[in-house]
C-alpha cells in the first residue's frame, strides 16, 4: 500500500467494510456506504419479501438506485436480490470516490471487493477449512472499475446451498460479481473436480470475466483469470460483513 493510501474499517450495523484510498476520501466513503445501506433498509421496511426472496424479483422503477441494481444483477444470476447487497454497496462506494477524483480505491465489503487501481494489487482468497490455502490473484492496473466477489458454503454467515470453500467471480461491477458468486457457490454440490467443473461451465456468461472455485483439495478455473500467486491471507484484516 503506497504512502498516499490508508486502510480504514467501517462498521455500520451488520456492514463491516474495509476501504483503501487516500485519507481525504474516507469521510465520503463512510457517508456513501451508510446512505446505500439506509436505502436498502428503507426498501425492506416497506417490502419485507425483498430481504427473504431466494429468487429474482421485479422492482418498481421508483425504488432506490441501489435496490434496482441489486435486483437487476440477481435477475441475471437467478438468485434473490440480497445475494448482491454487499457487492452493490461496495460498487456504489467506489463509483462515488472515483467520481470525486480517487485514482486508487478498494472497498472490501465482507469478502466482496470492488476496485479501481492504478498500481498492482494482490487480492487474497480466504478458503477457510480447505486444504488449498494461501492463494491470491495478482491484478495489474486497469482503466476502469472491476470486482472480485466470493461466496462460501463453509465460511461466514451468508446463505449458500453449496459446498465450496470459496467461489470467486471476477466481473466488471460488484453488483453482478456478488450475485454470480452466490449462484456459482450454490452449484458446487460436492467437493470434486467434476462437480466444480460443471458448476463453472453452468455459471460462465459473457458478463463474467473469470471464475475460481476451491473446495477441499480441489480447484477449478474458468474464463480469464489473472496470475494465481502464493500469499498468506491475514485474517485480521478480512472484512467480515
Amino acid at each position: 500500500m503506497s504512502a498516499d493510501a490508508v486502510r480504514k474499517q467501517f462498521h455500520i450495523k451488520e456492514t463491516h467494510a474495509t476501504v483503501i484510498a487516500a485519507e481525504r476520501y474516507m469521510a465520503l466513503a463512510e457517508r456513501t456506504i451508510a446512505a446505500a445501506r439506509a436505502d436498502v433498509e428503507s426498501h425492506i421496511a416497506c417490502r419485507p419479501f425483498f430481504a427473504s426472496s431466494l429468487e429474482p424479483l421485479r422492482i418498481d422503477m421508483d425504488a432506490p438506485d441501489v435496490v434496482r441494481r441489486m435486483a437487476a444483477a440477481a435477475a441475471l444470476a437467478g438468485v434473490g436480490p440480497m445475494a448482491a447487497v454487499a457487492g452493490t454497496i461496495a460498487q456504489v462506494a467506489v463509483e462515488t470516490l472515483v467520481a470525486s477524483g480517487a485514482r486508487h480505491v478498494i472497498v472490501d465489503n465482507g469478502g466482496d471487493v470492488v476496485l479501481r487501481i492504478d498500481r498492482p494489487v494482490t487480492v487474497g482468497i480466504f478458503t477457510g477449512p480447505a486444504q488449498l490455502r494461501d492463494i491470491a490473484l495478482r491484478f495489474e492496473p486497469r482503466p476502469g472499475i472491476f470486482s472480485v466477489c466470493t461466496s462460501s458454503g463453509t465460511v461466514g454467515h451468508s446463505l449458500s446451498f453449496g459446498r465450496a470453500d470459496a467461489a470467486v467471480v471476477i466481473a466488471a461491477n460488484g453488483c453482478l460479481a456478488d450475485a454470480m458468486a452466490t449462484a456459482l457457490g450454490n452449484r458446487v454440490g460436492e467437493a470434486g473436480e467434476e462437480a466444480i467443473g460443471r458448476a463453472i461451465r453452468d455459471s460462465l456468461s459473457e458478463q463474467v470475466e473469470g471464475m475460481l472455485v476451491v473446495a477441499g483439495n480441489h480447484v477449478g478455473m474458468g474464463g480469464t483469470l489473472p496470475p494465481l500467486v502464493r500469499a498468506a491471507v491475514d485474517t485480521r484484516i478480512i472484512s467480515q460483513g
